[in-house]
């Protein structure tokens, strides 16, 4: 029997034998099987036998889904409602057999074929706002999420969960924790590992979050694997979330602090209700409905994030002139090189807000202790605390679009973002 894309076959060729789903081939010379673990493998065709051991599983041909923006799925009075927004990346993503590669498909019906799990747990809407890699997330996308989440809560959303992309979802969780007043939980996950392998973590991920969706935590949340055991999943607040590793499925930490709380996936799994199952909080945070629903969705986009490094080119913060933001990464309690604060300076007098941030994972930033911090503070740099510097672009983003003074904002915290200073003598 001739094999055809789409049979699942199996490939010998010398002493190797794959087995997997045979995918059209870019090349003549070679055969290309997406294997269980869902890797592909290229397998030259050249004295290679192929075995049909199942026609046609997966049709190739098949349609890439329908492209509307929206979806329901039929309601149960007794449940409650958890929007679903998808920006695109891994979560969303299933496999594309014309080309072994995973692309973005989704839309309430996509998620529960998906992720059956899920099935029971709430009434669901599906919407998508993008449909990008998370690395081509921008400040004009985030508004677009915030307002999506906006409608969907006035709506009557009882939860809203974000699905993104994970190498930018610490930006996008902190744009909305800046943007948005919620009087709901707003539940941001992903996955590091794709729906075709086995060790992917889109399901746990999906089920914590929409659980976590359901709970009293009216804040915007970022739930991912706490472990590399599917035991539980962490749920970070927006502002202090941190993606720390490449690829681990429990990339994510909160830095400066514990997790607000977690969701344990086993009591998670159990039968589907309309409660929170699994939820528990350690930490203070905003409960459901204490706050009225609120958007202030302008951001300024001309800010920049430099990163200061021994021996780097002054250029860099000379390129920064006219911006109207500046976020510096410096080096312990906040410090460039003595040579650069003229030029640092000089953007403050120009009308550049410049807040210092550290580069370092713990601790906050005091420019008081040596003198070139000091001879900062004299150029009119302003201190961020202990503000995470990705979380810092983000909010000076925010505050230059919408605070009355923008640098008495960057040493207030407005979101959770900094966390409480240690008086030990107090």
């Amino acid at each position: 029997m001739t094999a055809d894309a789409g049979d699942r076959v199996r490939v010998t060729r010398g002493d190797r034998t794959h087995e997997g789903v045979l995918l059209p081939s870019t090349s003549p010379d070679h055969l290309v099987v997406k294997l269980d673990s869902g890797y592909n493998v290229g397998v030259e065709d050249e004295n290679a036998d192929v075995e049909v051991l199942e026609a046609g599983v997966v049709d190739v041909e098949a349609d890439s889904g329908d492209e509307s923006t929206e979806s329901a799925v039929e309601f149960d009075d007794d449940l409650p409602t958890v929007a679903l927004i998808s920006t695109g990346g891994t979560i969303a993503s299933t496999v594309d057999y014309r080309t072994g590669a995973v692309t973005a498909r989704f839309d309430a019906e996509d998620v529960l074929r998906a992720v059956p799990d899920l099935a029971g747990r709430a009434n669901y809407r599906g919407r998508v706002v993008a449909n990008i890699l998370s690395e081509n997330m921008e400040p004009s996308i985030w508004r677009d999420l915030a307002e999506a989440v906006r409608e969907e809560i006035e709506a009557g959303a009882d939860g809203v969960v974000v699905m993104h992309g994970t190498d930018t979802m610490q930006f996008s969780a902190s744009a909305l924790s800046f943007m948005l007043d919620t009087p709901v939980p707003v539940v941001f996950t992903g996955s590091q590992r794709s729906a075709d392998r086995p060790s992917s973590d889109n399901v746990m991920n999906a089920v914590c979050a929409v659980e976590a969706a359901k709970s009293d935590a009216a804040e915007v949340l970022v739930c991912m694997h706490a472990s590399e055991s599917d035991d539980r999943c962490a749920l970070h607040r927006g502002t202090r979330v941190r993606k720390n590793h490449t690829s681990r499925r429990d990339a994510f930490e909160t830095v400066g602090a514990e997790p607000l709380g977690y969701v344990d996936y086993d009591a998670a799994s159990e039968d589907a209700t309309a409660d929170a199952r699994g939820v528990s909080f350690d930490g203070e945070y905003a409960e459901r409905g204490g706050s009225d629903l609120a958007l202030q969705p302008d951001l300024e986009p001309d800010v920049e994030l430099v990163k200061f490094t021994p021996g780097m080119d002054e250029a860099f913060f000379a390129a920064c002139e006219g911006k109207d933001g500046v976020v510096v990464e410096g080096t312990g309690l906040g410090h460039v090189h003595t040579d650069f604060v003229e030029t640092i300076g000089g953007l403050v007098d120009d009308g550049t807000t410049v807040a210092m941030t550290s580069q370092c994972l713990e601790g906050r930033v005091c420019d008081r202790v040596y003198d070139t911090g000091r001879d900062l503070l004299d150029a009119g740099v302003v201190e961020a605390g202990d503000t995470l510097p990705g979380t810092a672009k983000v909010k000076l983003m925010w505050a230059l679009a919408n605070a009355d003074d923008p640098e008495a904002a960057m040493g207030e915290s407005l979101a959770g973002e900094l966390t409480e200073q240690s008086r030990p003598w107090t």
